[in-house]
């Protein structure tokens, strides 16, 4: 790609994130002082390298998913913040009267109030993590106060009541048997393991197996499935992108949030700042996501801002360079 091609797709793609509408040659003539049958040409040759695209509604171009790729990876340049937004984030960090989650809280929602995306912050799920011991508490005649204790040092507690035919000895020797032959299991395997392994030597010693099991096989599903840390702001912002203005196209994106926790499992185990453009977003081929890892109390989170395939990644990469900057002092 020569160089005159590069500066036409560096104005196109940031004059079309600015406006959301096609560029048109006379545009880039303007900007780059060429004669329009020149910019024509080159428009051409940057279609036919799926760089570009035509609009079907109007004249001019708009950049491509490849397009916008290239573009983060070869041609963007860091934006300094504003003033205004340098001073809002410091202004947050400054405040002491606010531990890291708060103020991890409070400048994504800064992010999604001056972008007018959604941003997301995103705990490691209880999957995660490896059982480390279970312990029990009789409360009564009929209930015991279950303790599932991870190696990260994530512990839940769920009241389980059974009846009055079951034993606490019973109930003592069913948790002594998953200590001693399921500590170690990644937590979301340990339903299976439970119903494959250890329910029939369950089976060998405990009369009342079957209401043991089916409690215990409860609890921990429950604790699987229910145990993501998921923190939206800006959630319904993606009504006010005009790429949405179709409502039943935004309610998809809206709906692809019930599985927002996919963003997590993108395959990069580095913290960097990490873009993911149309398909690779995982969300909508008409959308991207910008996120990063950070460490709070031992545990890794991730910061995730999504917008529009048009949206100002050099803006929010900043934005986020500067946090990710203030969390790692």
């Amino acid at each position: 790609m020569t160089n005159r091609q590069k500066d036409i797709l560096k104005e196109i793609v940031e004059v079309y994130i600015k406006t959301a509408k096609p560029v048109s040659s006379n545009h880039i003539c303007n900007k780059l002082k060429c004669s329009s049958a020149t910019i024509r040409n080159e428009m051409v040759a940057l279609e036919e390298m799926k760089l570009l695209e035509k609009n079907h509604f109007a004249s001019g171009r708009i950049p491509s998913e490849e397009g916008y790729k290239y573009y983060v990876d070869n041609l963007m340049t860091p934006k300094n913040m504003t003033g205004e937004d340098m001073l809002k984030l410091q202004t947050i960090f400054k405040n002491n009267s606010l531990d890291l989650s708060d103020t991890i809280k409070k400048s994504i929602e800064l992010i999604s109030e001056v972008t007018n995306y959604t941003s997301v912050v995103l705990g490691k799920s209880s999957s995660d993590n490896k059982l480390k011991k279970v312990e029990i508490v009789p409360l009564n005649d009929n209930d015991v106060l279950t303790i599932v204790i991870t190696d990260k040092g994530y512990v839940e507690h769920k009241k389980l009541s059974l009846p009055s035919t079951v034993s606490i000895e019973e109930v003592k020797k069913t948790v002594e048997l998953i200590n001693k032959l399921i500590v170690g299991t990644p937590i979301d395997e340990v339903s299976e393991k439970l119903e494959y392994e250890i329910k029939p030597i369950i089976g060998k010693y405990v009369v009342q197996h079957d209401v043991l099991y089916n409690a215990f096989y409860d609890a921990f599903s429950e604790f699987t499935n229910r145990n993501v840390d998921v923190q939206f702001v800006g959630r319904n912002n993606f009504l006010k992108q005009p790429e949405f203005s179709d409502l039943n196209k935004a309610k998809e994106v809206l709906n692809k949030f019930e599985t927002i926790t996919e963003i997590d499992k993108q395959d990069d185990d580095s913290d960097d700042i990490k873009i993911y453009i149309g398909k690779d977003s995982e969300i909508s081929d008409d959308t991207s996501v910008i996120k990063t890892k950070y460490n709070y109390d031992g545990e890794e989170k991730t910061i995730a801002i999504i917008g529009p395939k048009r949206m100002e990644y050099d803006r929010v990469v900043s934005m986020l360079d500067y946090i990710k900057s203030k969390i790692d002092k």
